[in-house]
């Protein structure tokens, strides 16, 4: 039996940065959650707050969804404990930093398997109970480096441009229900990404956005039922109206430039 629930969102990657900050806007609207994480501590502390500050009720599930099998696991469990997921977060991912030929192979296919694998089954196991509810959201959080190449980010950057292209494929083929897919495209972001992905030194973080504006940014497209939003205006008008304009080799080296190491 399906318990009684209040619009429910399910957020992967909800420990800290912008998988928290989400957790937050949802518990803020009155919305309960669940949250999922590898650190079963940090988010029993994160359920505490939420739960008193804004007296919604949060499950905390524990869970590697890097690992295969992930992702059916976590269904079975929501399932077992009566719950309908409303909305859909996949907000977890990682990246690296390197020559793919010299960066550690089990690290980029635990990246694909997160990235991508993962997100891809989250996402089948949820829509479907949506669809047949007609009525449902699921927010994918990619990135801007979905849209070029990435030298030295190689599969973090085409594992982004899967998500990007599968969740608006996804938005289209449901387009007839009420149930919407948005996918969120931010540039770089303060969040622990770049102590986990080894981008240190990297200019493009020096002027990050905060994990608070990125969040609301993506929670407001998809409470509107956007197709695809990039959090910074400059980066918009970059992306979609210059970089196609200039030639492929030096829009890879513009990247590669974009991601040395510069201390």
């Amino acid at each position: 039996m399906t318990l009684q629930t209040n619009n429910i969102a399910l957020i992967t990657g909800a420990s800290g940065g912008i998988g928290k900050q989400f957790a937050y806007l949802h518990a803020a609207k009155g919305g309960d959650l669940v949250l999922v994480a590898r650190s079963k501590q940090s988010l029993e502390t994160l359920k505490v707050e939420l739960e008193n500050q804004y007296k919604v009720s949060v499950t905390v599930i524990a869970q590697d969804l890097a690992k295969p099998d992930a992702a059916k696991t976590l269904f079975e469990q929501t399932e077992s404990l009566g719950i309908q997921v409303d909305v859909l977060i996949n907000n977890a991912g990682f990246g690296g930093h390197g020559k793919f030929h010299e960066r550690d192979l089990a690290a980029e296919q635990a990246m694909m398997q997160l990235n991508m694998v993962t997100l891809t089954e989250l996402s089948h196991f949820y829509l479907q109970g949506m669809v047949a509810r007609n009525k449902g959201k699921i927010l994918n959080v990619s990135s801007t480096a979905s849209m070029l190449p990435g030298p030295l980010q190689a599969v973090y950057y085409a594992s982004k441009a899967y998500v990007t292209s599968f969740s608006q494929a996804l938005a289209e083929e449901v387009s007839d229900t009420n149930v919407t897919v948005t996918v969120l495209c931010p540039g770089t972001v303060n969040t622990g990404f770049v102590e986990a992905g080894n981008l240190q030194g990297v200019d493009a973080w020096k002027n990050a956005a905060s994990a608070e504006s990125v969040a609301k940014c993506g929670y407001q497209a998809m409470e509107k039922g956007q197709l695809l939003v990039i959090n910074e205006a400059s980066l918009h008008f970059m992306l979609n109206w210059i970089i196609p304009l200039l030639p492929r080799k030096l829009v890879l080296k513009l990247s590669r430039q974009a991601m040395e190491k510069t201390a």
